[in-house]
């Protein structure tokens, strides 16, 4: 399977940098949101993202304009008829995936391979949301944020998945300098299991009284070596975003992955993270934090 033509669904933080990684790699890639504001957003997004990246040596002056010349952008997904993979990456809410996939069910050539970029939804489940003639073309892809920076890759396989499928999605990945980790389909796949067990653990510590989210933070990147905290990371990826994925995780495990009250709290009162001004830490209007 040759895949050259991407198309990605959904403008935002994610989507906007899986389109950027793939057009750094030379690929043809249409990027497509609803709303065309929010799609002339990410674009600009994305050239302040390859600047930033200019400066810090990541790029070259040459990448920009290459890059952004092979992004398209639409606003409907009749416009991925003739792509080759196209990549989901809305929100992380079933029925919203579903919707959009009876969509792409209509317009996507025959042997085109689809992925989501859920973090923590069954794959299998998702699938179903296709025609079955669909269901073996259809795989996870969860990359990590931020996508320009972050190399993993969790491949997930549903139970249809055409190992063919599955190798050429992964090729694909490597060939633009992921580093890909096969993963079953169980709900939440491999690191966010691992990684929202960590992150119960350290809301218990601040529900108990023990630490500060602040030192628990400090703890994490002095003492394990992490590039960030987990409340410093809660807030950049949103509270809203950790609140879905810990109700799913608990739908499918039970108190082993409950969810902590503070987070409830947190989601309940709009304190959803550094974008919104508020969420584990207080921000400016520029997203540095202010306490």
């Amino acid at each position: 399977m040759t895949i050259q033509k991407i198309g990605v669904c959904g403008a935002g933080m994610m989507g906007s940098e899986i389109a950027l990684v793939f057009a750094l790699a030379d690929h043809k890639v249409r990027l497509m949101d609803m709303d065309k504001a929010f799609v002339d957003k990410a674009m600009k997004k994305l050239e302040a993202t390859l600047d930033a990246g200019i400066g810090r040596g990541f790029y070259t002056e040459a990448d920009k304009p290459r890059a952004l010349a092979n992004i398209e952008t639409a606003t409907d997904v009749s416009a991925y008829g003739d792509v080759d993979l196209v990549i989901e990456a809305i929100t992380e809410d079933q029925e919203a995936k579903g919707a959009l996939y009876k969509q792409l069910d209509a317009v996507l050539k025959p042997d085109c391979i689809i992925a989501s970029n859920t973090s923590s939804i069954s794959i299998t489940v998702l699938s179903s949301y296709f025609s079955e003639a669909r269901q073996k073309n259809f795989i996870g892809l969860h990359f990590f944020s931020p996508v320009s920076r972050m190399k993993l890759v969790e491949v997930i396989t549903a139970m249809d998945s055409d190992p063919e499928v599955v190798k050429a999605a992964t090729a694909a990945c490597e060939a633009i300098g992921k580093s890909p980790i096969q993963v079953k389909d169980v709900v939440g796949f491999a690191v966010n299991r691992i990684l929202f067990a960590m992150w119960d653990e350290a809301i218990r510590l601040v529900e108990e009284g023990a630490c500060t989210p602040e030192d628990i933070d400090t703890g994490c990147r002095l003492g394990l070596g992490h590039p960030v905290g987990p409340f410093e990371l809660m807030d950049n990826v949103t509270v809203d975003l950790t609140y879905k994925v810990s109700q799913i995780l608990e739908d499918a495990y039970g108190d082993r992955m409950h969810t902590r009250p503070t987070i409830k709290q947190l989601h309940a009162a709009g304190r959803l993270g550094r974008r919104y001004g508020r969420g584990w830490y207080r921000y400016d209007e520029k997203g540095k934090r202010v306490g």
